[in-house]
């Protein structure tokens, strides 16, 4: 039987949540108004005026959360939400946010917010337990089911880092406001991390099951097909006439989870990257791909494509600096141009291509994010929304240092070595964390 958080949601509402995960291509909707916000300069102004004038209820699934500076007026917004009455849940990572006092939790309880940890860590060393490394990296927001938030941001100042303290730069990140109708799976997905880290269950748990009933497996299918829905007046009514005004935006919001969506956001990535005939921006601060997204970036490169890595040039992890820059060499040959921030820490993920495809969300380009980690992130097929990015992405690049070739023949042995290490340790490092197959 599915899982039921709730008394009154009855089996067809189970359905509709279970439609558009069971697919493991995303789902396109048109009908959607997408916001690039960037920074916490933008988002978090948006977020909390979005929940002060929230009527129902606010559900958000965060990695960090943190009291200090600009993140503040969104906490103070859900406690004022919550106590006027509206049914607010929030999902924190117990790692990610393993530093933000007690004493926080417990204001927001007592102002009414239904809280809930996943896989709470009450001592560091218990990453030891290697099943601890598999985290909950999402950033997510929707208010009334009418408005979502979907990015790399979390609720945390732009100019605090939990490693390195406060810093005079903000740190470059970037999210997105939607509307319309991509927002029910965002919802879907915040209540099963939710009930998930509240119950220890989800109604994603029993997908298997309901493949094996012939009933409720033909309801499942009348479901799909309406998740598959193109947005015309006959199947959304005020919703399309409300959309007719604005530009049709197509939307895909899609996971990468430990079931169904495993590399989800990782294949939506290749595809775009293969199909790709003019450019390829790649924004990220962790950037160690498999190598198929490699040798389709070399490829992509090779037949004239522009493609750009912009990677941390101000480094927040040195291991991480390092996996990104034993590749250098080998993306390089290939006509590849790899640039580094400068002003301050990176922390967008953005990948925009040609003139109408971009993603924004929450995963990076390596091994955490592509094969342990909860993420999740929005896919945009917009002319309108991919002009104004890549104005924005234009300004970061020209804040940026190109890395220039290096000499092969001085440095091939060194590079060796390093690429050794790395893929050793990866390699490593994914055994341990109980995943199979090869990276």
């Amino acid at each position: 039987m599915l899982y039921q958080p709730s008394s009154d949601l009855d089996a067809d509402e189970s359905m509709r949540r279970l439609a558009w995960y069971a697919q493991r291509k995303p789902v396109f909707t048109g009908g959607n108004q997408v916001t690039l916000l960037r920074g916490g300069k933008a988002f978090f102004p948006a977020l909390s005026d979005c929940i002060d004038h929230a009527s129902r209820s606010v559900w958000l699934a965060l990695y960090i959360v943190s009291p200090l500076g600009q993140s503040g007026s969104v906490l103070q917004a859900l406690k004022r939400a919550a106590r006027r009455g509206i049914d607010v849940h929030l999902v924190v990572d117990g790692f990610g946010s393993r530093e933000a006092p007690d004493a926080l939790w417990q204001e927001l309880e007592r102002a009414g917010v239904k809280m809930a940890i996943y896989r709470p860590m009450h001592k560091f060393w218990g990453l030891l337990d290697t099943s601890q490394w598999r985290r909950m990296h999402m950033k997510l927001c929707v208010v009334d089911d009418t408005h979502a938030f979907v990015g790399g941001i979390n609720l945390i100042d732009d100019h605090y880092d939990l490693t390195h303290g406060w810093s005079d730069e903000p740190r470059l990140d970037y999210a997105v406001q939607v509307q319309g109708p991509v927002i029910t799976p965002v919802l879907h997905t915040i209540k099963a991390m939710w009930t998930r880290a509240h119950f220890g269950r989800d109604w994603r748990d029993d997908l298997s099951h309901l493949m094996q009933d012939r009933h409720k497996l033909k309801r499942l299918k009348h479901w799909v097909q309406q998740a598959r829905m193109r947005l015309n007046p006959r199947e959304q009514g005020k919703l399309a006439q409300a959309a007719a005004l604005h530009a049709p935006m197509r939307s895909a919001f899609v996971l990468r989870d430990n079931l169904r969506q495993r590399r989800t956001i990782e294949q939506s990535a290749l595809q775009a990257i293969h199909q790709a005939r003019h450019r390829i921006d790649i924004v990220t601060p962790y950037f160690y791909p498999r190598r198929a997204i490699r040798l389709a970036l070399r490829a992509a490169a090779a037949r004239g494509v522009r493609v750009r890595l912009l990677l941390q040039g101000k480094l927040d992890f040195q291991i991480a600096g390092l996996a990104a820059r034993v590749l250098y060499g080998e993306l390089q040959q290939y006509g590849v141009r790899i640039f580094e921030y400068q002003p301050a820490f990176l922390h967008a993920k953005v990948l925009c291509v040609d003139d109408e495809w971009a993603t924004v969300g929450s995963s990076n380009l390596d091994p955490l994010s592509l094969v342990l980690n909860l993420e999740a992130n929005l896919i945009i097929k917009d002319r309108a929304f991919v002009r104004t990015l890549s104005g924005a992405l234009s300004e970061d690049f020209a804040q940026s240092h190109e890395v220039l070739k290096a000499d092969e023949n001085a440095s091939r042995w060194i590079t060796r070595l390093r690429r050794n290490f790395v893929r050793q340790l990866a390699k490593a490092y994914l055994r341990l964390a109980g995943a199979a197959g090869r990276y």
